[in-house]
């Protein structure tokens, strides 16, 4: 069966290519984790935990093996939603992921920016559309954290996400993806992924994997510098 947003795969390489820009420009490089940060663990790598299906009405095909949570294929989303208490700023969150089948978002990461949900694509829009959904109404693939990437199948890439009041930054194995002021700024998530509110993880016409999912709260000094 051909996915719902078949139509949507179309060529915004100028659009992209142009956001990418603007976004790398913007962004400012992070150094790689640190090992004497105090992480506090959200899977465990056995069960689900306290992630549950979120029930998107397709399949809920939801396995954990070998350390990975593996999110089936489904004509449409499929994920987790995290159903314990979560920070909603001034919190890294840290995970890996991996598309093992499909050609969409294989993690479409929902978080909590105080009251407002926002979400963080990774590999939408027919495979290689990075950025947030949504700023102002506009989402992954129209504002200006929009950037084009190659993910490869069958490799885990390793994603950290910061939410502060007034900044949402994230990288991808350590390199800057999104930096952007949320001061007076619009923050939603498309009407696809309402169920992975407050925290979930989903993907789109495509089987994922995640593992070492895990957060901390911010440093003082972390948060200053955000602002």
């Amino acid at each position: 069966m051909r996915c719902p947003n078949a139509g949507f795969r179309v060529c915004v390489a100028g659009l992209l290519a142009a956001a990418c820009c603007q976004s790398v420009s913007k962004a400012r490089a992070e150094p790689a984790e640190q090992a004497n940060v105090k992480w506090t663990s959200l899977f465990d790598g056995k069960t689900l935990g306290a992630w549950k299906s979120s029930e998107f009405g397709g399949t809920e095909d939801l396995e954990v093996e070998d350390g990975k949570l593996i999110i089936g294929f489904a004509d449409g989303c499929n994920g987790v939603t995290w159903t314990k208490e979560f920070p909603k700023l001034d919190y890294e969150l840290s995970l890996q992921a991996m598309r093992v089948d499909g050609t969409d978002f294989f993690c479409g990461l929902t978080f909590p920016v105080g009251s407002s949900p926002c979400s963080l694509i990774v590999g939408g829009w027919g495979g290689s559309v990075v950025g947030l959904s949504s700023l102002d109404g506009q989402d992954a693939a129209h504002n200006e954290t929009t950037q084009s990437m190659g993910f490869k199948q069958g490799v885990w890439y390793r994603i950290r996400l910061r939410v502060t009041g007034g900044r949402i930054q994230a990288w991808i194995d350590d390199k800057p993806i999104v930096n952007v002021s949320t001061k007076d700024r619009k923050l939603s998530i498309r009407l696809e992924v309402e169920r992975s509110k407050p925290l979930g993880i989903a993907t789109w016409c495509t089987t994922g994997a995640v593992r070492d999912i895990k957060y901390r709260k911010l440093s003082d000094e972390e948060i200053k510098a955000a602002k």
